[in-house]
């Protein structure tokens, strides 16, 4: 019986086991001799392995190879051919039953040497011999069982991609709606990300948050699932005008979700939070509140000449060790016409590259700013992702990326 390692050949709604591998073999009981199962394997050129079995239940397993080599040599056949076939069996075989899953019995081949890839195992219902499995076979179903896996695995995270996106789909149409001249890029990592954004346009002007979650992939996608909720049910509470209220208020939310309260360090399970910078901006006073919690705001103010940072506090929202009632205080600004802002996670200045092979740096960064201060903010980012192209060469992408640029 030959069997097929294909993932179509495995059941599909229910655990794989070593049934699903289990080939009928010929056996031999105990008793007969060398010559007999000499005979059999030459007359079964098919037969790998075969068992050995006493009273019905398998005692043992002979590898043909071993077998064939062994009488093979000088006077061996009229030594040991009227001998019984214990002489060249393996008398501690891997023995399983049929419902064993392929994760066990995968363990326990590994646990069981070589000997079970090379020679196989033998398969039992009830203790009763069923057949034999085969190491090659073993490989095939796991690695099929595996490929299978990723396949399904990638294929949630495409959807999750799809989502996240569509959740950011509305602070990008309040972003055209509220700005003429700004721009915002998002570039997760992996297909989802752990970086998110939040924009909302009100009567008086707008509200802009970017935030740098723990992580990135799929944990950092839960964290700006649960940060962004906790950020939108602030901004109900509060309101866009004061966003050091907002990160307080942000801050305490996400605490309270994973339990990360300072009196519960040692019991709690996590320590996630976000780095974050909260805007609003007043259009008709052109006056701008930022509050930054481990996020720098850069400013370049016309006719003033060089770089302006504003810094934000060194603690981050949410984790165990930020004080519930930290604050973090709100920044106010004048904003000439022509001024430039600009805030990035800091997937921009961690990105490894160029011809040591180090982070970009915020050095970097800021001769970029000043150097195309001047330029529309589409410009200005289209310049900045290209020259951290060029800078990352063949350089994977370390971390998430996402920046803000805006110009009143």
């Amino acid at each position: 019986m030959e069997f097929n390692a294909s993932r179509h050949h495995l059941p599909r709604y229910r655990q794989s086991t070593a049934a699903d591998l289990c080939v009928a073999t010929a056996a031999v009981p105990s008793d007969a001799s060398n010559a007999a199962v000499l005979q059999l394997f030459t007359e079964r050129r098919d037969l790998m392995s075969l068992p050995v079995l006493e009273d019905g239940r398998p005692i043992g397993l002979i590898s043909r190879n071993i077998f064939m080599s062994q009488m093979s040599k000088p006077y061996y056949n009229e030594l040991y051919g009227k001998k019984s076939c214990i002489a060249f069996m393996d008398k501690d075989p891997l023995i399983v039953e049929a419902g064993i899953s392929i994760e066990d019995l995968t363990f326990r081949a590994v646990e069981s040497g070589e000997k079970a890839l090379a020679d196989g195992f033998i398969i039992t219902r009830d203790g009763v011999l069923a057949g034999v499995g085969f190491g090659l076979q073993l490989m095939n179903v796991v690695a099929n069982m595996q490929a299978e896996r990723n396949r399904q695995i990638m294929h949630s995270i495409e959807y999750a991609s799809v989502i996240q996106r569509a959740l950011l789909r509305g602070s990008r149409a309040a972003l055209l709606d509220a700005m003429d001249d700004a721009h915002l890029e998002w570039q997760p990592r992996d297909m989802v990300g752990g970086d998110f954004f939040h924009v909302e346009r009100y009567p008086e002007g707008w509200f802009a948050a970017i935030a740098d979650c723990t992580g990135h992939g799929v944990p950092g996608a839960f964290m700006t699932l649960i940060a962004s909720s906790v950020l939108t049910q602030a901004l109900q509470r509060l309101g866009p005008r004061d966003p050091g209220a907002l990160m307080g208020e942000v801050s305490r939310g996400v605490k309270a979700m994973l339990g990360q309260s300072e009196d519960a360090r040692a019991q709690a399970e996590s320590d996630d939070g976000l780095d974050a910078a909260f805007l609003w901006y007043d259009a008709r006073e052109r006056h701008l509140r930022f509050a930054g919690a481990r996020m720098t705001l850069h400013l370049v103010m016309p006719g003033q000449g060089g770089l302006q940072l504003c810094e934000g506090e060194r603690a981050g929202l949410g984790y165990v060790d930020t004080p519930l009632g930290q604050t973090w205080p709100n920044h106010s600004m004048q904003l000439a016409p022509g001024a430039l802002l600009f805030v990035a996670s800091d997937g921009l200045t961690d990105q490894i590259g160029g011809p040591k092979a180090i982070a970009y740096g915020k050095r970097r960064l800021r001769a970029q700013l000043q150097e195309h201060a001047a330029e529309p903010a589409v410009l200005l980012a289209s310049r900045l992702l290209d020259e951290l192209a060029d800078w990352q060469g063949t350089q994977p992408r370390r971390d998430d990326l996402t920046f803000f640029c805006f110009r009143p």
